[in-house]
């Protein structure tokens, strides 16, 4: 049996040890309070996570990596971390993430940024890098993130590890703090997909306190990992996706090789093109901005946030709160985001983009009557080098093109690793399913994880 205050010992010594140059965590906790916090026994006892900053955690601090909420204790558990703490699981810390989960790198928090553990000179990828890099680097079991544009997908891939999208409604939103309402999910970073599942099952199911939350019956994820896949699996790559201009020989090449290696456990390989693939980064960008400038209209120093002192009016109040406490990427998409809402462009940007929103569901929904999962790239590139786009921020946006039409449709997606470049950095590539076909994505992505090497190796970039 495993002693979990060893445990909690040895992940704890690992971030003071490995931390200070990953830049992973924006809190390590003390161990009784770990040990306390959780239950003694339950299916997940034996395993440490990391919690994106972004998820309330009763009596700690959730600050979104922002100065705004740099002084924000949580005053309850999000419905997540309630059920992790039932089944036994040990939550170690605050994972740093770009500020309010905006970002595809972890560069725009206001405290630090995350590095690859592969390559300590490129990003972790983002929103969600901290809780990928910490798993990456086996600093703890599995972490919690969550993603609105590709913030589970993309770190976990650019990372070298599994990251799980569920069907929206499938994991409760209850103490998320939003920054898309219709977007956003909370999912798993692991090294297997068995553990991955393992956490899936205990935070999944309906919850009252979140009226998007789904009454759809749930699964013992882990159960569906039976090394085999569904007999007659076809999968649908989307050609349009994996000859998408821009992408990486190496990243093509890895992609090709895993589907060879599909092929070889059985699988039918159908080609299909889905057009609306092709605008779904802008249908993304304008509907993401348009809920962020919604839902952060509360931090302004009178409802939420840390309040400018030296404020003389209510105006300077608002202004200097959200001017000096906001960060750049924050700033600049809530500007934006008030443009396409505002009068007289709302019917052109925001209400056309539903619109395309609402095809786009019903070609992906066609599409998955006909094959049973959908394959694509997760990104274009590895790992990119810091500041490869601060002057150039239409390249880090379109760091969503591949993962945007699984958050706007609703359907669940997991990216699995499948190899490296020359040079060592981790590739990925993602299937998605039919709305919560969660184990069936399990079971595909293990029957390939279990034929492969990937989510073995180790990254050393990040040891002192």
């Amino acid at each position: 049996m495993v002693n979990r205050r060893e445990k909690v010992a040895h992940s704890i010594a690992q971030f003071a040890q490995h931390d200070s140059v990953l830049g992973s965590a924006l809190e390590i906790f003390d161990a009784e309070s770990i040990l306390q916090t959780s239950s003694e026994s339950g299916p997940l006892a034996d395993m440490t996570l990391l919690v994106k900053d972004n998820i309330c955690q009763n009596g700690r601090i959730a600050s979104c990596a922002s100065k705004i909420l740099e002084q924000y204790k949580a005053p309850y558990d999000a419905t997540a971390i309630d059920r992790l703490k039932n089944a036994g699981a040990l939550l170690v810390g605050r994972a740093n993430c770009d500020e309010f989960a905006i970002g595809s790198s972890t560069e725009t928090s206001a405290y630090q940024m995350t590095l690859n553990p592969w390559d300590t000179s490129r990003v972790a990828g983002g929103s969600s890098g901290g809780s990928a890099a910490a798993v990456a680097a086996g600093l703890v079991d599995c972490a919690l993130g969550t993603e609105t544009g590709n913030s589970i997908r993309q770190p976990a891939s650019l990372c070298g590890i599994v990251g799980m999208r569920p069907t929206y409604g499938r994991v409760s939103r209850y103490g998320l703090i939003a920054y898309g309402s219709s977007l956003d999910q909370i999912g798993v970073f692991s090294r297997s997909v068995v553990d991955n599942a393992r956490v899936m099952s205990v935070m999944a199911g309906h919850d009252a306190h979140d009226a998007t939350s789904s009454k759809h019956p749930t699964e013992m994820y882990e159960k569906a990992c039976s090394g085999t896949i569904k007999p007659g699996l076809r999968i649908g790559v989307i050609d349009n996706a994996l000859n998408t201009a821009g992408m990486d020989p190496e990243v093509t090449t890895c992609l090709q090789e895993a589907l060879q290696e599909y092929q070889k456990l059985g699988a039918e390989i159908v080609h299909l093109t889905l057009p609306t693939m092709e605008d779904s980064a802008a249908v993304y960008i304008m509907i993401s901005r348009a809920e962020v400038a919604s839902n952060l209209a509360r931090f302004d120093g009178i409802r939420y946030g840390t309040r400018d002192d030296k404020a003389r009016d209510l105006v300077e109040v608002y202004r200097n709160t959200r001017s000096h406490l906001f960060g750049k990427e924050v700033k600049r998409r809530i500007m934006i985001g008030n443009y396409v809402l505002s009068a007289g462009y709302a019917d052109q940007y925001y209400k056309k983009a539903c619109a395309v929103r609402a095809g786009m569901r019903e070609e992906f929904f066609a599409a998955l009557k006909n094959v049973d999962v959908l394959f694509a790239p997760v990104s274009p590139i590895p790992a990119f080098k810091l500041h490869a786009f601060d002057q150039d921020r239409l390249q880090m946006d379109l760091q969503d093109y591949f993962s945007a039409p699984a958050t706007l449709t609703g359907i669940p997606a997991i990216a699995i690793p499948c190899g490296f470049t020359q040079s060592g950095l981790p590739i990925g590539f993602q299937l998605m399913g039919p709305l919560f076909s969660e184990a069936l994505l399990y079971q595909t992505g293990y029957a390939y994880e279990n034929v492969t090497p990937w989510h073995t190796y180790m990254p050393t970039s990040y040891k002192k």
